[in-house]
């Protein structure tokens, strides 16, 4: 008996050990920098990674690579993905909804973005509200989310707040768009949480310390997680006379008074 419980201990430890994950959608995190796996995850996370056969994720191949990166020894060959990001028909609702079907067949299906928490601005959250309509085990994981640590550090009102994604490309539709963000960061008290493509950080920057009241702060959150991470909170005023280079780094941005 006791040599049985000792292979038994023995068999829970090994990376092989694949835990019960029940049927359900998984919404798995990734990274958001290539440090330490630890750093960012919880086990738990790695554990239930190994209890799934099929993942709906943004990008194959970060996804293919995350999984290999939790655990070397997953057969990646043996596992069913499928694509779901900007590319997406998302009007083909039969195609997205047939994404589930392994939950009616008793089987998890995880969710993978390319960085940090799936469905939080991301075409994951189409796929959860699916699986909310249908009554399925929803289980979000622990994990890094770019979004929720800037505002942590920021300094900024953490209690009513707004993600706004990207703003408009066109002049004056971005110009409104920030109007109407002063406006509610002026009456609302409402922190304002946006990002823009990273090889135009630096003339956004330039862009709002010029079009906005220098009153205003502005917080960069850059390489969140990264080597050279970099949370920055000043006056926009301050900004106009600081040298600074984001240029192609991950960068969140976020705006209060």
């Amino acid at each position: 008996m006791c040599e049985i419980l000792i292979n038994f201990a023995f068999n829970l430890n090994c990376s092989s050990y694949k835990m019960l994950v029940e049927a359900g959608l998984y919404l798995i995190p990734c990274q958001l920098s290539d440090g330490p796996l630890e750093w960012d995850l919880p086990a738990h996370n790695t554990e239930v990674v190994r209890g799934i056969r099929h993942f709906v994720v943004e990008s194959l191949r970060s996804a293919r690579r995350f999984i290999k990166k939790c655990d070397r020894s997953i057969d990646i060959d043996a596992l069913t993905f499928h694509e779901l990001n900007e590319h997406t028909d998302l009007k083909d609702t039969a195609a997205i909804e047939a994404l589930l079907d392994p939950i009616e067949q008793g089987e998890a299906v995880g969710v993978i973005s390319d960085a940090g928490c799936p469905a939080v601005a991301d075409p994951g959250a189409d796929l959860v509200a699916i699986a909310q309509r249908r009554g399925y085990k929803v289980v979000p994981l622990v994990g890094p989310s770019s979004i929720l640590m800037s505002l942590m550090a920021s300094g900024f009102n953490g209690q009513r707040f707004a993600f706004e994604g990207y703003l408009p490309v066109d002049g004056q539709a971005r110009q409104a768009r920030l109007k109407e963000m002063v406006r509610r960061i002026e009456r609302e008290r409402q922190t304002q949480i946006f990002i823009e493509a990273p090889y135009r950080n630096n003339q956004l920057i330039a862009d709002l310390a010029c079009h906005l009241p220098s009153r205003l702060r502005l917080c960069v959150a850059s390489d969140i997680t990264g080597e050279h991470q970099s949370i920055i909170t000043r006056t926009l005023g301050a900004w106009k006379q600081a040298n600074y280079n984001y240029h192609k780094v991950p960068t969140i941005f976020l705006l209060y008074q």
